[in-house]
């Protein structure tokens, strides 16, 4: 494990380094995608977000997570099929990484980083 600073600029300079982000995007996809089919199934992108990410529980914490994983699909599910393919799941991450940035903006934030994650 390593300590990272974070803002804005490294978010972006990361995001446009395009093999970089292109390798980052498709391991976490393969993680991700649980049986292999090369999709993201609703169920697959809740459980691996809710692995990365504190969501609360609960009753109206549920339908709070419902309606985000509602708007996620229905942003970035572009042919409608019910699940996130790797070119969805990639224009998914690019958006969450750039919203993250603009939320760090020039203030650096201390990360703990995986060897070789970023």
């Amino acid at each position: 494990m390593s300590l990272a600073v974070v803002n804005e600029t490294t978010m972006t300079t990361f995001v446009e380094d395009r093999k970089a982000f292109e390798n980052c995007v498709e391991e976490c996809f393969e993680m991700l995608d649980v049986d292999g089919d090369r999709v993201l199934s609703r169920s697959e992108l809740r459980e691996g977000f809710c692995k990365i990410m504190s969501l609360g529980h609960g009753s109206r914490e549920e339908e709070k997570i419902d309606h985000l994983f509602n708007t996620i699909f229905n942003r970035f599910d572009e042919d409608r099929n019910g699940s996130i393919d790797p070119q969805e799941f990639r224009c998914l991450i690019r958006e969450l990484m750039f919203a993250m940035g603009r939320g760090f903006g020039n203030s650096p934030v201390l990360v703990v980083l995986e060897i070789d994650s970023l």
